[in-house]
């Protein structure tokens, strides 16, 4: 599917280290893709199965057969969204300073949501929910930063984009499958819910095994000569990124956006109280979602790459700010839902992966990880903040009105940033630790 280049000049990696799959030798054919990359997106994908199939049952089941507010449904979902806001300057720390745990860090995240799925079987009311969820969020937020730390060094700046587009393409299957196969367990079984929670469960087990199994245990793909020699990096070097220009201006604009960034599950309840769909296909909307960003993502990577990632990412939330608009507006007929749905999707694609593409070209590799959970932190904060301060808008004024505030909000802070941007780096260059 993806074609290989060459480049000329390579140094040679030392074979123990990450990159050994990664890099390649002098006058051969570099693959466009390193297996690392391809080894951590099989783990997303296999993963987001399971979580999506969470995911897109989940409103359902807490409006509908719970039958919390809107206000009580943004409180969990803040918690579900942003939680892993709190543990991802962490994840991504304990990960540079352990030299070699990249992996493993991401692997503990994985292992914590993976334990998390049964325990919904048991949590019937909004306070074991909310712990069960912060729980599934702590994990995330571990694993987060080393994984996205991982593709990154194991990628030249150059293709950064592609990278980490077909990394969130692969996820983004897995995110396609799951609502999938949550609605055919709904519709097969009588305790639907309870299956679709053990099912997940399972699932989620098998994509730590691939995790522990088929990815490299290394954390440095460029090839540091002698690690041992190598100085840790401290907690203080790691906040003192935020001196750098470049990596504090893209962290502001994804903390201002995040501000307005209204969560997939109301985009999904909008739809559904906009078009009566039946409680039975609620499950599938995530699916339209999920099919533009697997579409789009290697795509829209590849552009960033070639245009600059700060346009492509102001062009993904615009394209977010179209489906407010129609969500808005009177239009009524069978294509709206599909057209949200893929803005929804080009949305994702042109903002997840290369949003971390931009930070990695501005953070040093010895504190990589740590600078991209710097921006992730920012960003997941103020979904956080959003998702409450949506349900509690839709409780006061209702759907319209809270929406129109976002959309307005969205428009604001997208032209923010455009000032903001920042510059296209040239070399990164090290820094003390």
């Amino acid at each position: 599917m993806y074609v290989a280049d060459s480049r000329a000049g390579t140094t040679p990696a030392p074979a123990s280290s990450a990159e050994g799959a990664a890099r390649p030798r002098a006058g051969r054919r570099r693959a466009a893709v390193a297996p690392t990359v391809l080894a951590l997106g099989t783990v997303s994908l296999i993963t987001d199965i399971s979580s999506e199939m969470v995911t897109a049952v989940l409103p359902l089941y807490l409006v509908a057969g719970l039958g919390l507010s809107p206000l009580g449904f943004g409180l969990l979902d803040g918690v579900y969204n942003g939680f892993s806001a709190l543990v991802r300057l962490v994840g991504g720390h304990l990960a540079d300073r352990g030299g070699g745990r990249h992996k493993w860090v991401a692997g503990a995240g994985y292992a914590l949501s993976a334990a998390c799925k049964p325990l919904l079987l048991v949590a019937h009311t909004l306070t074991p929910i909310g712990l069960v969820l912060a729980a599934d969020r702590t994990g995330k937020g571990l694993r987060t930063a080393p994984r996205d730390a991982l593709i990154s060094l194991s990628s030249t700046p150059e293709t950064r984009g592609r990278a980490f587009g077909v990394h969130r393409a692969m996820d983004t299957a897995g995110a396609l499958l799951g609502p999938l196969a949550a609605f055919l367990i709904l519709r097969a079984t009588v305790d639907g819910y309870d299956a679709v929670f053990t099912v997940s469960f399972c699932v989620a087990v098998v994509g730590v095994l691939v995790l522990v199994l088929f990815v490299p245990g290394g954390s440095r793909t460029s090839g540091t000569p002698d690690k041992t020699a190598a100085p840790r990096p401290t907690l203080r070097a790691a906040l003192a990124l935020l001196r750098r220009r470049d990596l504090r201006r893209i962290a502001l604009c994804a903390l201002l956006l995040g501000l307005a960034t209204v969560s997939d599950s109301f985009v999904y309840l909008l739809l559904q109280r906009r078009l009566d769909v039946p409680d039975r296909w609620f499950a599938l909307l995530p699916l339209g979602t999920a099919a533009a960003f697997l579409l789009l993502a290697v795509p829209l990577g590849r552009l960033a790459d070639r245009i600059g990632r700060w346009h492509v990412f102001l062009a993904g939330h615009g394209a977010l700010l179209l489906a407010y608009g129609l969500l808005l507006s009177s239009w009524h007929g069978s294509a709206l839902p599909y057209a949200v749905l893929v803005l929804h999707g080009s949305f994702y694609a042109a903002t997840d992966g290369v949003l971390m593409a931009a930070a990695s070209d501005s953070v040093p590799e010895e504190l990589r990880s740590s600078g991209l959970a710097l921006v992730q932190t920012g960003q997941a904060l103020a979904r956080f903040v959003c998702s409450i301060g949506f349900g509690a808008a839709w409780t006061l004024w209702g759907d319209r009105s809270a929406l129109t505030v976002a959309a307005a909000a969205l428009a604001g802070c997208a032209a923010v940033s455009f000032l903001l941007r920042p510059a296209r780096p040239a070399s990164i260059a090290k820094v003390s630790v």
